[in-house]
């Protein structure tokens, strides 16, 4: 065995060899891009037990990838940026990571309220307020930040006050545990270029806290999500990704479980980590376009499971990366 990732001998021994290339045939007649012929090498390599950077996750397994900090940080300069929109998606991504310190928390609703004071969506603006007084009762903008928004906090802070601070726990009473928002949605794994998406999920709300469910959704992988509502009743919503929006070599999406003010209580996927939908079709679709491969961290060859890796680079100005795992079975 040559296990410099030289040239592929006689001496190979892995027992799925035959398997591998059999799969290194099909993506080779699938296209001659160069991405399929990189990849079709890589599953050769792997017939001869060559150690291949490898990772068995979906691509809305990547969520933690990304810090709350890293989410922040990204968040304000959306907004100093006027990307509003963006920078709202980007902050309801932060505020549904787990373990998330008090401190950043604040930081995520004041950017919120800013985003929506910005845009002059006064309820939401409010809900995000509020959600910050209840986490930091003192809270105040320093003098030195728009009046716009100081006044803004100031009124929402004067009729929390007045309305005996809702969702505030008294001093010395232990907080009662929110019971957990659960989504269940199962994402479809490819779908036909200028086809409608149907989507489906059902909220187990034992709190009854959840006011709707917005589909957000995109094509391809860069540039701001469309959000629109979704319809349903009770524990089951329904929405649609149209059909001009479904384009090769894929789309992506995420759904929110909101409460009345349309904050995040809950999701599948976020705008950090949306869920992906392959959309075969062109030079760059499926397995063939370098959006579905990504560098990941371990290496691991093995009898059941084989994840190749590449790293685009090339014309586009910053390299976009996914995933894709390989079964191999006999």
């Amino acid at each position: 065995m040559n296990g410099g990732g030289g040239a592929l001998g006689p001496e190979c021994g892995y027992r799925s060899r035959g398997a591998l290339a059999t799969l290194a045939a099909m993506l080779r007649e699938r296209s001659s891009n160069r991405w399929a012929r990189v990849a079709t090498r890589l599953v050769l390599i792997a017939a001869c037990g060559v150690p291949v950077v490898t990772s068995a996750a979906p691509a809305d397994a990547q969520t933690k990838s990304t810090t709350t900090p890293q989410l922040l940080e990204r968040a304000s300069d959306l907004f100093y940026d006027q990307q509003y929109e963006e920078s709202i998606q980007t902050l309801s991504a932060a505020l549904l990571r787990p373990g998330t310190p008090t401190d950043q928390r604040v930081d995520i609703y004041r950017l919120l309220a800013y985003n929506y004071i910005t845009l002059k969506r006064t309820e939401e603006a409010d809900g995000a307020v509020r959600g910050l007084l209840v986490l930091k009762e003192d809270f105040k903008l320093p003098d030195s930040e728009s009046p716009r928004f100081r006044d803004f906090f100031k009124q929402v802070r004067d009729k929390w006050l007045e309305e005996g601070k809702p969702g505030k726990t008294a001093e010395g009473r232990p907080a009662e545990a929110e019971k957990p928002i659960a989504m269940k949605h199962a994402s479809p794994a490819q779908v036909e270029p200028d086809t409608a998406v149907k989507l489906t999920c059902s909220v187990d709300d034992p709190s009854k806290r959840v006011g709707g469910v917005k589909l957000n959704y995109r094509a391809g992988s860069k540039g701001k999500f469309v959000t629109t509502n979704a319809t349903g009743q009770g524990s089951d919503y329904a929405a649609e990704i149209p059909a001009s929006v479904v384009k090769p070599p894929l789309v992506e999406y995420y759904l929110e479980a909101v409460d009345e003010n349309g904050l995040p209580l809950a999701s599948r996927g976020d705008a950090a980590a949306p869920l992906r939908v392959v959309v075969p079709g062109g030079e760059d679709s499926f397995l063939t376009s370098p959006w579905f491969w990504v560098p990941v961290g371990a290496a691991v060859v093995g009898g059941a499971i084989l994840t190749a890796v590449l790293v685009s680079s090339g014309d586009d100005a910053a390299a976009t990366t996914s995933r894709v795992t390989i079964t191999v079975r006999e």
